[in-house]
């Protein structure tokens, strides 16, 4: 997985070392910028995750960065803000930061907010992005909602309406076991009458089709005597 990258805007070159030194200690990459201009060009330069950003910096200060910053970008920002200046903090959340904290700052509670920063950040852009695309992706088995194409590990994959039909299922709910009953009921729109063979037999060619080795499935499970499932991964 790549490594989240953090960029840490402050004037104050000692604030901004001992941050970049805690930062990597806990795994992030970090880059580093003095000013509210300096910050701007580093986000056309890099892919950031999360901005750490000072409010009274020269050139151009951080209230004015972060209007700059939500103009085009949803990167979460983390106001780093003397107790004094809480006018300046409601500002800043107004015209778009997403949380604060005081200098000086509690090293324990501000990597704290950093992560709960990151994981909503994280899990929003891959939905999001998910949902632009119209596509389910599961581990490395994406589901093409337009073409009704699977690319399992890379590799392009026809099925056919019922097969897709029945993936489209499993693959919307990751790590949920269907009966053969319920795949049926749902898929073909029917009752379900001693169907398990039926089943059986379009999850056999669905696995021929998505699975590297069929005989040793990673995506596609059965679970006996219960039904199937698309591993969560």
């Amino acid at each position: 997985m790549e490594e989240e990258t953090i960029l840490v805007v402050d004037d104050d070159k000692e604030i901004v070392n001992v941050l970049q030194k805690l930062l990597e200690a806990e795994g992030y990459q970090v880059l580093c910028a003095y000013d509210g201009l300096e910050a701007l060009d580093k986000l056309t330069s890099h892919t950031v995750h999360l901005i750490l950003l000072d409010i009274m910096m020269p050139k151009l200060n951080g209230l004015a960065a972060i209007m700059k910053i939500r103009e085009k970008k949803e990167i979460p920002i983390i106001v780093l803000s003397a107790k004094t200046e809480e006018s300046d903090k409601v500002l800043g959340l107004t015209m778009g930061a997403d949380d604060y904290i005081d200098k000086p700052f509690n090293t324990g509670e501000l990597l704290a907010r950093v992560q709960s920063q990151l994981r909503r950040y994280l899990r929003w852009g891959t939905k999001k992005e998910e949902e632009e695309k119209n596509c389910i992706v599961v581990g490395n088995l994406v589901l093409d909602r337009d073409s009704k194409e699977a690319i399992a590990d890379g590799k392009k994959v026809k099925l056919t309406a019922t097969e897709y039909k029945i993936v489209e299922l499993l693959m919307k709910h990751p790590g949920r076991v269907f009966s053969a009953e319920e795949i049926y009921r749902i898929v073909w729109q029917e009752e379900a009458y001693s169907v398990e063979n039926t089943v059986m037999v379009h999850i056999r060619r669905i696995r021929e089709k998505l699975e590297i080795n069929p005989k040793v499935p990673k995506y596609l499970k059965v679970v006996w005597g219960i039904g199937y499932k698309v591993e969560k991964f």
